[in-house]
């Protein structure tokens, strides 16, 4: 990690600028993969996944042979652990759901709001060195309580043509209806796109590589919905002396080893505990099987000591993280003034890797600053919000010359004319 010293506030946005790749050829590769699989359907799904993920397979679906096997060669305690955190996931997004209230904004003039469950969405599950099962439970959870009919995941298979037990398991039990053998680039098109063997759906979920991400957000364009833009995964730890360095260091390697380009960044106050921190990092670095990625992370990583906590605050605010840990002794008060951040872990017992798998809320969040104008993941994401409004006659009576004043004040006379056409209904009645 780089370390810098009370930076000059003019300087901040340079320090905080996340890994850059060049776009514009990557966006030209995974168009064409797009392009071949929406003109060719599941013969180019097959044909890509024999190129990248190296296995031929003569069916993508999923049987219900492979799932009593993979859920027979899961460990009983790894089974539970994902049902504990499946409750508490179930647990935190079922009190995200709130029935409809009717307003009556004027006598005779109602208006509610319904959520309704988007029909078919699709969730994408990250495969190869990190088989993430725990974002099953973080998309299929939210999308099973919407009450969305379809929900259709994908994953890349192993060599043998496999998806890891856990993957399979945890689908099962949130109520996944449709499970491809389908990676990368291929599977997002697959999915917007449709193909015989694969529903096209309205909304894909899910994190992934930059050629995941850039798939998602090309296929936007062309009117197939996302989550959020995402990229690499990071981390940000504000830290003052009351942090304990071994946990600080943890938190910041637990990002790191997501992958090469993960971002992580410590913000302190006291260049003891940065010191302290940077110590322990390389101590624990040492200790890890995935070390090789993690010191790549750090590689892209910083440590930023500023003049007082004030400084820390605008500076995490104007980072906008992924992930914020508060590791400080006023947590609770500086939360408050927290209001750029995708999730928010306080004090030195809340590591983010709790968010990550059990305690209940999501991990799919905003990455590379999207956190100014993004959430994560909730039920919410799921769901489309339709208004509705019913008017008495009495309520068009009492509403009607406004409305007709604004509409032909707008040159909108056939508008002023669904409204007159009834009042002088209303008036003949009498």
């Amino acid at each position: 990690m780089k370390v810098f010293e009370y930076p000059d506030k003019s300087l901040w946005w340079q320090l905080l600028q996340r890994p850059t790749f060049d776009a514009s050829s990557l966006q030209q590769r995974v168009k064409a993969v797009l392009d071949d699989v929406k003109e060719n359907g599941d013969e180019a799904v097959m044909r890509y996944t024999e190129q990248f993920d190296k296995v031929l397979l003569k069916d993508s679906r999923f049987d219900e042979e492979e799932v009593i096997e993979a859920e027979a060669a899961l460990p009983e305690e790894l089974r539970v652990a994902i049902q504990t955190a499946a409750e508490n996931i179930e647990r935190f997004h079922l009190k995200q759901v709130s029935e409809p209230e009717i307003i009556e904004t004027m006598p005779g003039v109602q208006c509610w709001r319904k959520s309704v469950g988007i029909e078919k969405v699709g969730i994408y599950i990250p495969g190869g060195t990190a088989p993430l099962f725990s974002t099953v439970l973080m998309l299929g959870i939210p999308a099973r309580i919407a009450g969305c009919k379809k929900i259709v995941m994908c994953s890349p298979p192993n060599t043998n043509g496999k998806l890891p037990p856990a993957i399979v398991y945890a689908a099962k039990l949130v109520g996944v209806t449709h499970i491809y053998k389908i990676g990368g680039v291929q599977a997002i098109a697959a999915m917007a796109y449709g193909t015989k063997t694969v529903p096209q759906v309205y909304k894909i979920f899910g994190p992934g590589n930059q050629y995941v991400t850039c798939a998602k957000q090309l296929v936007q364009q062309e009117g197939v919905s996302i989550d959020m833009p995402a990229g690499p995964s990071e981390v940000c730890v504000m830290a003052d002396d009351s942090a304990a360095p071994a946990f600080v260091a943890a938190d910041l390697l637990s990002q790191a080893e997501h992958g090469a380009d993960s971002q992580v960044l410590l913000v302190s106050n006291s260049s003891r505990m940065v010191a302290a921190v940077q110590e322990e990092v390389y101590k624990q670095l040492e200790q890890l099987p995935r070390k090789e990625i993690a010191a790549q992370a750090l590689e892209n990583s910083k440590a930023i000591i500023v003049r007082n906590m004030e400084d820390a605050i605008e500076l995490v605010n104007e980072y906008a993280a992924e992930h914020l840990i508060i590791s400080c002794k006023d947590d609770e008060t500086i939360a408050l003034q927290i209001i750029n951040a995708g999730s928010i872990f306080l004090g030195n017992y809340s590591p983010e890797s709790v968010g990550d798998y059990a305690s209940g809320t999501n991990h799919t969040l905003p990455t590379n600053g999207f956190a100014r104008a993004y959430s994560g993941v909730s039920v919410d994401s799921f769901v489309k919000k339709i208004t509705f409004q019913k008017l008495s006659q009495q309520g068009l009576q009492q509403i009607g010359k406004t409305v007709e004043l604004m509409a032909a004040a707008e040159g909108l006379e056939a508008h002023k004319n669904a409204v007159s056409v009834r009042l002088k209904k209303i008036e003949d009645k009498r």
